[in-house]
C-alpha cells in the first residue's frame, strides 16, 4: 500500500481543527481559575490516590520474595496495618474527590450556565428568529452537564492516570526491565487503535446531540401549543411529528453506540493481549531463569496496575469527546455575535419623541427585502397609524425604531439624533410596546404589571391596572394581585392578558408608544373602555399605532397605508378617504362587512 501524503488543502483543514481544539481547551481551562484552591487540593487528594494503588504491589512482592519465606511474620502483620491504614486514608481522600471535585464541576457549570444566559440575554432579535428555544434550552441543560462531568473527572483521571503509568512503568522495571518493555510495547497498539475510532465516535456523538435538541424543540412546541392540539384533536399528528424526532435520535444513538462499540471492543481486545503476553513471556522468562517466581507473582499482580489507568486514558477520550462537543455547542451561542451600542453612543435621556425615517430599506435578508425606501416624519406627540395587508412591512417599522433590527440603507432618527448614536437600553427606555403576541410570565398579576417599571411601588402598580381597566377584575380574585396567571397567562382570557400588557406600559410611562394591534384580542365593549384609556395616554405622547379595525385610528393625527414594503399612501382620514385609493378601499370594506353586506 502505497503512501499519500498530505495535500495543502488537507494539512490546513488538520492544522485549522487543531487550532481550534486548543482554543477550545483555553477557553475551558478558564473556568477553573475561580476554582484554583479547591482544583489543587482534587489534584492532591488524586496524586495520593495514585501513589497509593502502588503500594500494594511493592508489599505483595516484600512478602513473596522475603517476609514469608522468613517466615518473619511480625513485619507482615505491620505491613497488613499499614496498608489498612492506607486504605482508610485512600477511602477519605476518594471521599473528598467525588464530593468537593463534584462540587466544583458543579460551581463551573453554574458559572458558565450564568454566562450563557447573560448572553443569550444580550443577543438581537435576529439570532430568535433563526434558533428554536428548545435547542437553546438543550444546550443549556444536557449539553453543560457533560461539560461539568470532564470539569470534574478529566483533570483527576489524566493525571491519576499518567502518573500510575509512570510509577507502575517504574516499578516493574526493577522487577525487570525486559519483560516491562515486551509489556510497554503493547500500548502503541492500542493508541493507534483509539485514535483511529475517536474521529467517528466524535462524528457520532455530535449528531446525537444534534437530534436530542430536535427532540427538545419538538417537545417544548407540542408541549406550548397543547391547548391548540386539543382544540383540533391532533394529538396523533403531533404525536407522529414527535416520533419523527425520536426515531431520529435513535438513529443516531445507534452510530454513536457503534462507534462505541467499537472503539471499546477494539481496545479491550488489545489490553487482554497484555495478559497473554505477560503469561507466555513470563512463563518463558522463569523458565529460563530469569525471573524468580516471588517476582514473576508480583508482576502478574502489578501488570494489572499498569493496564488499568490505560484503559481509564482510554475511557477518558470518550468523555473527552462528550465533553468538548458540549462546550463546542455551548461555545457556538457564545461566539454568536451579541447587540452592541455603536462606538461613541451616548445616553439618549427623556426623549421628546420627533421620529424620522429617511429612506429606510430592510432586508432580513439579500434575496427577501421588506421595507423599501421608507421616508416618515411623525411630530412629538403626535398620533400616526400605519395600515395596510399583513406581511406589508408594518410590524417591521414598529421593530427597527427600538433598535430590534440594524436597518439595511437609510437612517431612523428621534429628536433628530440618529438611533445608532444612542445606547439601546436608554433608547428602549424611552419607548413602550403592546404587541398583538402578548407574552407574560409565570408569576403572578403584580409583578407581571411591575415588569413595565421594577422599581415601582404597589399603588403606582393599582393606578397603572385602573388605568388599563382591569383593577376591577383583579379585586374578584381571593388573591387579588397576588394571584398566579399560570405559564404564558394561561388562566387569563385574551381581552384580561392584552389589559395587563397595557398597564405595564401606563406604569413605563414612556414617551412614544407602539401600539401593534393593541386592541386586537378585546370585545367590543372592552375596546372602547381600552381606547379611552389610550387616547389619554396618547395626549402629549407620540404615538405610533398598527391596526386592522380602520375605525380604531380614524382619528389620528395621519396615516400611511403600506403595502409590499411601501409607503403608498399618506393622509388623515379624511383626506385619504377623498382620494379613494387604497385605503378608501379597505374602509369601505371593513364597512360593508361590520354591516353585514356581502361582497
Amino acid at each position: 500500500m502505497s503512501y499519500r501524503g498530505r495535500g495543502p488543502g488537507e494539512e490546513k483543514a488538520a492544522k485549522r481543527s487543531k487550532t481550534q481544539t486548543r482554543s477550545l481547551l483555553r477557553r475551558f481551562v478558564a473556568y477553573y481559575k475561580p476554582h484554583k484552591k479547591l482544583f489543587c487540593m482534587d489534584m492532591a487528594a488524586s496524586l495520593a490516590v495514585a501513589v497509593i494503588g502502588v503500594v500494594y504491589p511493592i508489599i505483595t512482592r516484600t512478602m513473596l520474595n522475603t517476609l514469608i519465606p522468613d517466615r518473619n511474620y511480625r513485619m507482615i502483620v505491620i505491613l497488613g496495618i499499614t496498608l489498612l491504614c492506607l486504605y482508610i486514608a485512600k477511602m477519605l481522600l476518594n471521599y473528598f474527590i467525588q464530593y468537593q471535585g463534584h462540587m466544583m464541576g458543579v460551581y463551573m457549570q453554574a458559572r458558565m450556565r450564568s454566562d450563557l444566559f447573560e448572553h443569550l440575554e444580550a443577543l438581537p432579535y435576529s439570532f430568535y428568529d433563526n434558533h428554536e428555544t428548545g435547542k437553546i434550552m438543550s444546550r443549556m441543560t444536557n449539553d453543560l452537564f457533560d461539560v461539568v462531568e470532564l470539569a470534574h473527572h478529566g483533570p483527576e483521571n489524566l493525571i491519576i492516570s499518567v502518573l500510575s503509568i509512570i510509577l507502575s512503568f517504574t516499578y516493574l522495571s526493577t522487577i525487570n526491565i525486559w519483560l516491562t518493555l515486551i509489556i510497554f510495547a503493547c500500548v502503541p497498539f492500542l493508541v493507534v487503535i483509539s485514535w483511529t475510532l475517536r474521529q467517528k465516535m466524535r462524528i457520532a456523538f455530535r449528531d446525537t446531540r444534534s437530534a436530542m435538541a430536535d427532540i427538545n424543540a419538538s417537545l417544548e412546541s407540542s408541549i406550548s401549543g397543547i391547548r391548540v392540539t386539543k382544540a383540533f384533536t391532533n394529538a396523533e399528528k403531533e404525536k407522529e411529528k414527535f416520533e419523527e424526532g425520536n426515531e431520529k435520535f435513535k438513529a443516531a444513538r445507534k452510530d454513536s453506540y457503534s462507534a462505541m462499540g467499537r472503539f471499546h471492543s477494539g481496545n479491550t481486545f488489545v489490553t487482554d493481549i497484555f495478559n497473554v503476553v505477560v503469561l507466555i513471556a513470563g512463563g518463558l522468562f522463569l523458565y529460563n531463569g530469569k525471573i524468580q517466581f516471588g517476582d514473576y507473582s508480583a508482576f502478574i499482580v502489578s501488570v494489572n496496575m499498569f493496564i488499568g489507568p490505560v484503559m481509564t486514558l482510554i475511557n477518558f477520550m470518550e468523555q473527552f469527546e462528550n465533553g468538548i462537543t458540549g462546550f463546542e455547542r455551548f461555545c457556538e451561542i457564545m461566539d454568536a455575535e451579541p447587540e452592541k451600542d455603536a462606538e461613541g453612543a451616548v445616553d439618549a435621556g427623556q426623549m421628546e419623541g420627533h421620529i424620522e425615517f429617511r429612506d429606510v430599506t430592510y432586508a432580513y435578508d439579500e434575496d427577501k427585502r421588506v421595507l423599501r425606501h421608507v421616508d416618515l416624519d411623525i411630530e412629538k406627540g403626535k398620533k400616526f397609524a400605519l395600515v395596510g395587508p399583513s406581511g406589508g412591512g408594518k410590524t417591521t417599522i414598529c421593530h427597527l425604531i427600538p433598535h430590534f433590527y440594524d436597518v439595511t440603507s437609510g437612517e431612523i432618527l428621534l429628536d433628530g439624533k440618529e438611533i445608532h448614536t444612542l445606547t439601546m437600553e436608554s433608547l428602549r427606555r424611552n419607548i413602550g410596546i403592546v404587541q398583538q403576541d402578548i407574552y407574560l410570565f409565570n408569576d403572578t398579576l403584580k409583578e407581571n404589571i411591575r415588569y413595565g417599571r421594577l422599581d415601582a411601588t404597589d399603588a403606582e402598580i393599582i393606578e397603572a391596572a385602573k388605568r388599563a381597566n382591569i383593577h376591577d377584575y383583579i379585586l374578584t380574585l381571593p388573591r387579588g394581585y397576588d394571584t398566579p396567571i399560570g405559564e404564558r397567562g394561561v388562566r387569563l382570557s385574551g381581552g384580561q392578558k392584552q389589559r395587563l400588557s397595557i398597564a405595564r406600559v401606563f406604569l413605563k410611562n414612556p414617551p412614544i408608544l407602539i401600539l401593534d394591534e393593541a386592541t386586537s384580542a378585546l370585545d367590543n365593549t372592552t375596546e372602547i373602555l381600552i381606547q379611552n384609556a389610550l387616547d389619554e395616554l396618547c395626549v402629549g405622547r407620540t404615538t405610533l399605532v398598527v391596526a386592522h379595525r380602520l375605525s380604531t385610528i380614524k382619528n389620528a393625527d395621519e396615516i400611511a397605508v403600506v403595502d409590499d414594503g411601501r409607503i403608498i399612501e399618506q393622509g388623515t382620514h379624511e383626506e385619504l378617504m377623498a382620494k379613494q385609493g387604497e385605503y378608501f378601499e379597505l374602509y369601505q370594506l371593513q364597512f360593508r362587512a361590520n354591516s353585514g353586506i356581502i361582497v
